[in-house]
């Protein structure tokens, strides 16, 4: 009787090599510039799936930049006090509105964060292989994502105003960018205000008191030529101001400066990750 062949030994051998060598050694990690904005998306997602389980929140936020945009952009319209340049007042003001909307979001963002440490979430995020830049980073991003669906409903209530907006497909990714760089710096802040002080309250208080400054600091209500000297040089480091400016170029086609814009936007973003990444630990402690 003929026997069954035998198993080359030669590939035998090499694949009992492969399986000791996984045993004996754990398989290579993944490049870091791979791993970084792996877990971004996956933090992202994670704080996104927590608004889908409530969206209440959502139309609750609504409110304040519909009301803004009805009563304070349509009176101030009619009395056409505030030197636009030719552009009605509700059109110049739309923009401002949906830079605040944003940043009433994200400002209070750290609140979050604290709730996570007192629930024992923030440490086990910690421990694991998630570097701490990329925690900070996705909890900002989906604080980003979540200031564009208020934006798109800002949107949504300025064209049935009457607001004449661009709806030019590159333009509005331009807005968006714009928009969740704003956000994230925003949050980033409230973050970073968290390591610092460890407590919601505090953070409470604190984030109430620097939103009205930011917000009537910028540009998001008024030209900045119209500020006295002291207004205008907060204006100038004030990054709403520069959102803002960059929303209004690319909704309104009035003259803005795009890359300056944008690059602030980035380099505060930039600093606000590094910053509250640095105090994330002194958070969990």
């Amino acid at each position: 009787m003929s026997e069954a062949p035998a198993a080359p030994p030669a590939a035998s051998a090499d694949h009992d090599r492969s399986d000791l060598g996984l045993l004996v050694s754990p398989p290579a990690p993944r490049p870091g510039w791979r791993l970084l904005p792996a877990r971004v998306v996956a933090m992202c997602a994670v704080e996104l799936q927590k608004l889908s389980h409530d969206r209440t929140e959502l139309y609750t936020r609504a409110v304040q930049p519909a009301l803004w945009l009805l009563i304070f952009g349509q009176t101030f319209t009619r009395i056409k006090a505030i030197p636009t340049g030719g552009v009605p007042y509700i059109d110049y003001l739309a923009p401002g509105i949906i830079a605040q909307s944003a940043m009433f979001i994200a400002i209070f963002y750290g609140i979050q964060i604290i709730w996570e440490r007192d629930a024992g979430v923030l440490n086990k995020l910690l421990v694991t292989p998630t570097p701490r830049s990329a925690l900070v980073t996705g909890k900002a991003f989906a604080s980003g994502v979540k200031a564009l669906v208020q934006a798109v409903v800002v949107i949504v209530i300025a064209a049935l105003l009457g607001v004449s907006l661009t709806w030019n497909p590159l333009r509005l990714l331009g807005v968006a960018a714009a928009v969740v760089l704003g956000s994230a710096f925003f949050a980033c802040l409230s973050m970073t205000i968290a390591g610092i002080v460890r407590s919601r309250d505090r953070l409470m208080g604190i984030g109430q008191a620097i939103t009205m400054p930011l917000f009537f600091g910028s540009n998001a209500l008024y030209p900045v030529s119209v500020m006295p000297d002291w207004l205008q040089v907060v204006s100038r480091i004030n990054p709403l101001s520069y959102q803002v400016d960059a929303l209004r170029g690319l909704l309104l086609g009035t003259p803005a400066h795009l890359g300056p814009d944008f690059a602030v936007l980035a380099v505060a973003a930039a600093l606000g990750i590094a910053a509250a990444s640095s105090l994330l630990g002194r958070l969990a402690r």
